[in-house]
């Protein structure tokens, strides 16, 4: 099945394992802007980044944006 990528969920996966952007971007070593502009939808996410943050949030890459079926 293809998907088409729906809104950003990382603020949502932050809340949820209780971690703020800064935390998130200083664990990763990314500048906090970068994640800003994820959440923010500026910046499709790459899947290295993805799995990164997937990892660090114990969640799985698919879970850090909407997916809508098409």
């Amino acid at each position: 099945m293809k998907y088409e990528l729906g809104p950003c969920l990382l603020a949502f996966r932050l809340s949820e394992a209780g971690i703020t952007v800064a935390q998130l971007a200083q664990l990763l070593q990314y500048k906090p802007e970068r994640l800003f502009d994820y959440i923010e939808n500026k910046r499709v996410m790459p899947l290295k980044t993805a799995i990164a943050v997937a990892d660090t949030l114990g969640c799985r890459e698919r879970d850090l944006y909407e997916l809508k079926p098409y």
